[in-house]
């Protein structure tokens, strides 16, 4: 009896040791801080802390040239990653039909074959994974497109905001960009908000995505980590920061939430004033949207709108070719 209470006491022991063993790993992987690397020339220090990418003001644009605001204006084009699953078709087939046409390239993503809708096939079931081919084949694809826009299919995006918040951007410097949100000591952006990536950032992360050692494309063996939180670790390798993308005003433009849920915490907030606490004017994207959501906010984003009023925007953007610009 004596030895069976001592082997007892042996495999509690060696459970307990174990389940510590789990319990730093988990605690390392979500506050590490990786060592950037600094072969690329990152200006991004060991200490930063996410900054807030703003807008430009509309006073900014008035002040600059006409001539510069049109060139800058052409010069803004989105490639945008779209993943999909056939599962949930009918948001495939609004996404495609919707917002998606805006864009000056847009590329579906599925995880197996569909008949019904054009898509790249990654053959791939696994989230992360998926997202590591999608990226990768965008940023060989893209031509001269300079900034990628990677979305759930029950996003919407309104291009021509993000096109407006890019204005100014140099897509050549290393940055992402989205709501950012905090796990520990780890800054991300959240996916289902809708992810931008510059060119360069881009670059960098394909690049680090042959590293398994610091990128593994199975996540980290002892604990699986969200998509979001393991593409954030991979590009802090790289000296890749994740930045708030916000209005002049300091309000964020990305929702991982429906207008309508917005508008709900807004009533809660203050009936009085629904509209200030729900959403910015130049908001690019809300997520978690329905198809039929999606078709209600297109008429009120592009068709509605009162007879005779003028606009004073200081920017056109012109719709791609086949877009019908709704």
């Amino acid at each position: 009896m004596k030895m069976l209470s001592e082997g007892s006491s042996f495999l509690k022991g060696l459970l307990l040791g174990a389940l510590f063993c789990l319990l730093l790993s988990l605690l390392g992987s979500l506050s590490s801080e990786p060592q950037p690397n600094t072969e690329h020339g990152d200006d991004h220090g060991d200490d930063h802390h996410h900054h807030h990418i703003k807008a430009p003001s509309k006073e900014e644009l008035q002040r600059m040239p006409e001539d510069l605001r049109m060139q800058l204006s052409q010069n803004v084009r989105v490639y945008c990653a779209i993943m999909v699953q056939p599962k949930i078709l009918n948001f495939w087939a609004t996404a495609k039909d919707t917002w998606s046409k805006h864009c000056d390239k847009a590329v579906f993503y599925t995880s197996e074959s569909a008949k019904a809708l054009e898509a790249v096939d990654l053959q791939e079931k696994d989230e992360w994974p998926k997202i590591r081919k999608a990226l990768k084949h965008a940023f060989e694809n893209a031509g001269d497109l300079r900034w990628f826009f990677l979305a759930r299919a029950t996003t919407f995006a309104i291009i021509e905001n993000l096109k407006h918040l890019l204005l100014i951007k140099d897509s050549s410097q290393a940055f992402y960009m989205g709501n950012v949100v905090k796990a520990g000591e780890l800054e991300y952006v959240e996916y289902d908000s809708g992810i931008v990536f510059s060119y360069e950032t881009l670059r960098q992360l394909v690049r680090i995505f042959n590293d398994e050692e610091r990128c593994p494309e199975r996540g980290r063996a002892l604990w699986k980590l969200s998509e979001e939180k393991e593409l954030a670790l991979c590009l802090k390798y790289t000296g890749v920061y994740a930045e708030n993308g916000e209005d002049s005003r300091g309000k964020g433009l990305f929702n991982k939430k429906s207008v309508s849920a917005l508008i709900s915490e807004g009533l809660a907030k203050s009936p009085s004033n629904v509209v200030e606490n729900c959403c910015p004017d130049l908001a690019v994207t809300f997520g978690g949207m329905s198809p039929n959501q999606m078709q209600v906010m297109m008429f009120g984003v592009y068709r509605l709108r009162p007879y005779g009023h003028i606009y004073h925007d200081s920017l056109i953007f012109m719709p791609p070719e086949g877009s019908d610009n709704d």
